[in-house]
């Protein structure tokens, strides 16, 4: 999927795209560079605020995908684009590591969610 066309870019200053807002109503939702809503429907200036405070720096942040035998890997997002999301295993910086990647279609679902709580501590899951 392509991000649909009333869906309306926000970029920062810098030109960097931070999502979108897809318009809802009188209002707009907020839509994240995963394709997740962020909010209920806003004032064009409230969701405008939202993806500046939001910014992009939850890229950075652990995952887990859901493999298609049903276990969870742990796995650091590398590309976003609005057909896909790239992800790779978490290798904890090791520069002899295999490169393990995997592609999670754009928008993302439940096969690709924050690693939170005491997940984000096991080192092999």
């Amino acid at each position: 999927m392509t991000t649909p066309a009333d869906w309306i870019e926000h970029r920062r200053g810098d030109g960097e795209l931070l999502g979108w807002m897809r318009p809802d109503g009188e209002g707009f939702v907020v839509i994240d560079l995963l394709g997740r809503p962020l909010t209920d429907a806003l004032d064009w200036l409230s969701a405008e605020e939202t993806l500046e405070e939001t910014g992009i720096g939850y890229l950075a942040d652990l995952y887990e995908l859901r493999l298609d035998d049903g276990t969870w890997l742990r796995v650091r997002i590398t590309e976003v684009s609005s057909t896909a999301v790239r992800v790779k295993k978490d290798d904890f910086g090791a520069i002899d590591a295999p490169a393990i990647e995997h592609v999670v279609p754009f928008p993302i679902t439940g096969q690709l969610r924050p690693l939170t709580g005491e997940r984000a501590f096991i080192l092999d899951a």
